[in-house]
């Protein structure tokens, strides 16, 4: 295991503390919304993307700490999180177009598709 000297107790604080700032950083920023995160980028709010990219950071560290992924082989651990970068990128953009296609229904009616 890669931190076998480390004691439980303070690999327990160390996580506690990344995810402890990661999760303040989160709610900061949803309570400041500051000026410069209300720009559009690829559809979204800067502030939204901001907040998926923290959200997958934090479900990373979380499987890496509490699923002992970081003692494991290279190729496991690829296993686990090639798929997710592959998946969350594509559900992201499955949501975006769908939500963006209800979105016009509602605002202008009925939209036809032609193909």
């Amino acid at each position: 295991m890669a931190h076998a000297h480390e004691s439980n107790t303070s690999r327990i604080w160390t996580v506690f503390i990344i995810l402890s700032v990661v999760t303040i950083v989160e709610v900061a920023l949803g309570i400041v919304k500051p000026s410069w995160s209300m720009a559009p980028i690829l559809g979204m709010k800067i502030l939204n993307w901001i907040f998926i990219i923290l959200t997958i950071v934090k479900a990373y560290y979380i499987a890496w700490a509490f699923m002992h992924l970081e003692g494991e082989k290279g190729s496991f651990r690829w296993s686990i999180v090639l798929p997710l970068l592959i998946l969350i990128p594509y559900l992201v953009f499955i949501l975006l177009v769908e939500g963006n296609y209800i979105h016009d229904v509602y605002a202008e009616g009925f939209v036809s598709w032609d193909f």
